[in-house]
């Protein structure tokens, strides 16, 4: 068994959110997927962002606010959101005290995903 640690983790900043990408501890031959933490400040949101990968999202501490395709989800903490390789998506923190912390896992889609509303 590991364990991975946040609050020790190597992170890097992207304006001001904390990421810490799982490539430091050496899985990419144990895992089809990569992985990160990122953390948004109090008041604070994410850069517009779009990529090619999949992405599984857990809000592990505060509140998400998804905003995708013109629209806006609220995530709370302990539930996820998956993004399409197609969305450009911004993640805000609107608290004004609790920082958001979320757990994304990512992944090269074998085929399109379909979205089930």
């Amino acid at each position: 068994m590991r364990t991975f640690d946040l609050r020790t983790g190597d992170d890097q900043f992207v304006k001001d959110l904390r990421v810490v990408r799982w490539e430091q501890y050496e899985l990419d031959r144990e895992l089809p997927f990569q992985a990160m933490w990122y953390s948004v400040p109090p008041g604070s949101e994410s850069p517009l962002d779009q990529h090619p990968e999949l992405e599984l999202s857990l809000v592990v501490a505060g509140t998400a606010h998804v905003l995708s395709g013109g629209n806006e989800y609220e995530v709370q903490q302990g539930n996820a959101f998956l993004m399409s390789s197609t969305e450009q998506h911004v993640v805000q923190n609107r608290s004004d005290s609790v920082e958001l912390t979320v757990f994304s896992a990512y992944w090269m889609p074998i085929t399109g995903l379909h979205s089930h509303e």
